[in-house]
């Protein structure tokens, strides 16, 4: 550890700051100060994810990204010294300069209405889907009201997604209300546990075993490093690559689609697991009590239809229709570059854009998008109202140009195609696996024994 003298500044080395890598023993650097913040782990509102994650390292970049202007009046009393020989790259220093351009014109605070007209439009699902299978003797109304609640289940992931990364209204109860109500009432999804899986994919966005976004292990590998059977750092166990897994994945561009329509079981099963697990769950009664209200007026609906046969369609039909925004999901991710390995806090604007795909589309499909169609701004800059994405979109192909860095961006159905391509592709390695080829005839013949 590198000191000037007593009642002079503390340096600390890169070599030391590594060190403190630990959840029990976890420092990071912030614009050249470092920060023990091992007590602050089980009280910091992102979880202890993302400071997990960066423990060890230089973390500015992430940080400005993820907190408000008031969040370093609060880094003092973690202090313990200064990083010795702290630079900025050049990416970074314009990355950061984005971020105080756009803070200081005041569009993180600028929250637009799309926030109302989303809750507006979620009533109006609400009440017809309801309203049809109440009112409605008709199969087909009743089949059309299951897919009506799919798309109540889409718009209130938008706003569950929007309340999670930033206030959709002031006050923070509200927000918190919102949360509650949009996610855990209405779809049945822990708020809780979205905010602890998608904050550790946003800060190790397209790390094979640390993004869990990616770990679909058996169903679905999107490249063949997962043949090793890799170890999620994210759910903690082994992503084995066995024989269910390889026969599973030779077929994962077929099964993509229809597996999608069903994706939402998954997400249902993830939440109760982690509201019944050990781990520390912020509000942890009243996610509870959300989601036990989603499991009420849910099921109540469905038996309200007059038989099995309706009642097994409209269930279908919501979960079928709330596939397309689990296909959105993947779109942004499944195509584009990945990794193995922690993410570094040093090439955080290159890792963001890098791992991202933008959705192209007209303004007046931003509502069926739900802001996800600008995926590298939105991972560049999460607290900002997705209102303001597509205005800022510009500037950050300007900066991807400047520093000679991909800005990935395709049509919907181009990007379709390309996630389509790239599960294609690691499914033939894994039917190679399976049925190894020789080279030629001459290869086999000289290899032949016995």
């Amino acid at each position: 550890m590198a000191t000037e003298g007593e009642g002079e500044k503390r340096y600390i080395t890169v070599e030391e700051l590594r060190k403190h890598n630990a959840a029990t023993d976890l420092w990071i650097s912030i614009q050249g100060g470092v920060y023990d913040v091992t007590d602050w782990i089980k009280d910091h509102p992102g979880g202890d994810l993302p400071l997990l994650s960066l423990a060890g390292q230089d973390a500015t970049d992430a940080f400005v990204a993820y907190h408000p202007a008031s969040a370093w009046a609060h880094l003092g009393r973690f202090f313990v010294g200064y990083l010795d020989g702290y630079c900025v790259t050049d990416v970074s220093r314009d990355y950061r300069r984005l971020v105080a351009e756009f803070s200081k014109s005041g569009l993180f605070d600028e929250k637009g209405r799309v926030a109302l007209f989303t809750i507006c439009f979620m009533l109006f699902l609400l009440v017809t889907a309801v309203s049809g299978v109440l009112l409605s003797e008709s199969a087909l109304v009743h089949a059309l009201c299951g897919g009506m609640t799919g798309f109540l289940w889409i718009q209130s992931g938008w706003i569950g997604h929007d309340s999670g990364h930033y206030r959709i209204v002031r006050n923070p109860r509200l927000n918190r209300v919102a949360q509650i109500i949009s996610g855990n009432c209405l779809t049945g999804l822990s708020i809780g546990w979205w905010k602890r899986n998608h904050n550790a994919h946003h800060i190790a966005c397209n790390s094979l075993d640390f993004d869990p976004d990616l770990q679909h292990m058996p169903l679905f590998a999107v490249s063949s490093k997962f043949f090793a059977s890799m170890t999620s750092y994210f759910y903690e166990r082994k992503m084995n690559f066995d024989a269910v897994a390889r026969f599973l994945i030779s077929y994962q561009h077929w099964t993509f689609y229809p597996v999608m329509c069903f994706a939402r079981i998954n997400l249902l099963a993830q939440s109760i697991l982690l509201l019944l697990s050990k781990k520390n769950v912020p509000n942890r009664w009243q996610e509870i009590t959300g989601v036990a209200v989603f499991w009420i007026w849910y099921p109540l609906l469905v038996s309200c239809l007059p038989n099995w046969g309706e009642r097994i369609t409209f269930v279908v039909a919501s979960l079928a229709v709330t596939g397309i925004q689990h296909v959105q999901f993947c779109l942004n991710h499944f195509s584009s570059s990945v990794y193995v390995g922690p993410p570094q806090g040093n090439d955080w604007f290159e890792k963001q854009t890098m791992g991202t795909l933008d959705v192209s589309c007209s303004p007046w499909m931003d509502w069926f998008h739900g802001g996800l169609q600008f995926q590298v701004e939105h991972h560049l800059f999460p607290r900002l109202p997705r209102c303001h994405l597509r205005k800022v979109s510009p500037f950050v192909r300007e900066l991807c140009k400047k520093h000679k860095l991909p800005y990935n961006i395709a049509s919907f159905w181009e990007a379709n195609a390309m996630t389509v391509r790239t599960l294609r592709a690691a499914a033939l390695q894994a039917q190679d696996l399976a049925n190894p080829v020789p080279k030629n005839l001459v290869w086999e013949a000289v290899n032949t024994h016995g």
